[in-house]
């Protein structure tokens, strides 16, 4: 506990204590060395109290974050029985300070205006004095973190590769095999099940008696999905905050779109059977293998949410492992040249990529006229880069502009 102006009062109490005594002592007055007694006990009494005095504590429940995006955290702070100063900061934003009594429960309520890893609360407390107007020092901030999963849009179809090497799946493969469509009416061979025979082509067929026919169907294959996050940039819609980076004032950000078009592309694609991968280019970028499944899906939500900003040195010499006839969704705002530069060396070694455009619709209200021209200077370098992977034959689908619909189309197209 700090001197405050109960420690001034409880020093000038035992001075006037000695004081007292001294002077009854000298002059044998018993009175005044009794004026003295009651003095000496109260300092004593809260000399101890002080000394026995610890530092309250601060205790909170899981988050949970109701339908309209207000994430709701219980606190708990304990002291000794005494009431408690606590200072609560919301969403790394707003202040509140409150005064609560012993072992009293409040409720945070901060609103989630991004996915993503964030800190809904952080909350100190010290104990008080209300009659003396003594504090004690403040504890640590105990700090809540949490990471918001993005939404998931549903596509109903993506694009796949021409040539698929997967024995499972939903895609029709150019193999025979169980599943898929007719392929052809082939003799009878070592291997075929006699419940493949065809008995009507056997009949129409067969030139010598013995011979047989079989009614062949194609495979079902997967596809292998490499989701590429560049987790360099985020800007927001209003342009005027990008060079302090406010993600409040903002609106949605690039990553918001990103971490979006990630969780839902990957939950298509495991829908459909396929293998999913994610990497996240950047230093210090995950990589998560690919795979399938229920438990797969769950871990591609999380690192969906987890996706934040990394440091770009060494990007373009960082090339994420990407498996031979796979799909790459290269995910960027396509502002820097390193990952348009990945799209087009795995589109000339003969990947099907397509480039997820995440730059938000701009908001270009309270540019000064040179912030315009720079502005456009930075849209017109965009357009060169669209032009340039447009040529290599990859396809650039704008994530905000009904993203998976475009996915959709793109997958019905002839490959």
């Amino acid at each position: 506990m700090t001197q405050g102006p109960r420690g001034s009062v409880a020093a000038a109490g035992a001075v006037v204590a000695t004081l007292l005594a001294a002077v009854g002592l000298a002059t044998s007055r018993a009175d005044v060395v009794a004026l003295a007694l009651p003095i000496a006990l109260t300092v004593a009494l809260g000399a101890g109290r002080a000394r026995r005095s610890h530092p309250p504590t601060v205790s909170t429940g899981a988050p949970e974050r109701d339908d309209d995006g207000v994430v709701r955290t219980r606190l708990e702070i304990a002291g000794e029985g005494g009431p408690v100063h606590a200072t609560v900061v919301l969403g790394s934003v707003r202040a509140r300070d409150i005064v609560v009594a012993d072992g009293d429960e409040v409720t945070a309520e901060s609103p989630a205006r991004h996915s993503g890893t964030w800190t809904p609360v952080s909350a100190s407390a010290r104990a008080i004095d209300l009659d003396a107007g003594e504090a004690g020092d403040s504890t640590a901030p105990h700090i809540v973190e949490q990471a918001l999963p993005p939404a998931e849009r549903r596509i109903r179809a993506l694009p796949v590769p021409a040539r698929l090497s997967g024995a499972h799946g939903a895609h029709p493969g150019r193999r025979p095999g169980q599943g898929g469509d007719f392929r052809d009416i082939h003799p009878f061979a070592p291997g075929d099940e006699l419940r493949r025979v065809d008995w009507k082509a056997t009949a129409r067929l067969a030139h010598r008696t013995g011979e047989l026919f079989v009614r062949r169907v194609d495979a079902l294959s997967d596809a292998t999905i490499a989701i590429v996050v560049d987790a360099t940039v985020d800007i927001g819609e209003v342009v005027a905050t990008w060079p302090s980076g406010d993600p409040d004032g903002g609106g949605t950000t690039s990553l918001d779109l990103a971490r979006e078009a990630a969780r839902s592309i990957g939950a298509a694609g495991i829908a459909n059977g396929d293998r999913v991968a994610l990497h996240e280019l950047g230093v210090g970028g995950r990589i998560l293998r690919a795979g399938g499944g229920a438990r797969h899906r769950a871990r591609l939500v999380n690192a969906a949410a987890t996706l934040g900003v990394r440091d770009p040195a060494r990007l373009s010499a960082r090339t994420p492992p990407v498996g031979p006839g796979a799909v790459v969704y290269v995910v960027s705002t396509l502002l820097d040249g390193p990952s348009s530069e990945l799209a087009l060396s795995w589109a000339a070694a003969g990947h099907l990529v397509v480039v997820v455009d995440v730059l938000p619709s701009l908001d270009e209200a309270r540019l000064s006229a040179s912030e315009r021209d720079a502005l456009r200077l930075v849209r017109a370098e965009r357009e060169e880069t669209v032009r340039a992977l447009r040529r290599a034959r990859v396809e650039v689908v704008r994530w905000a502009d009904d993203g998976p619909r475009a996915l959709e189309t793109l997958a019905r197209r002839p490959s």
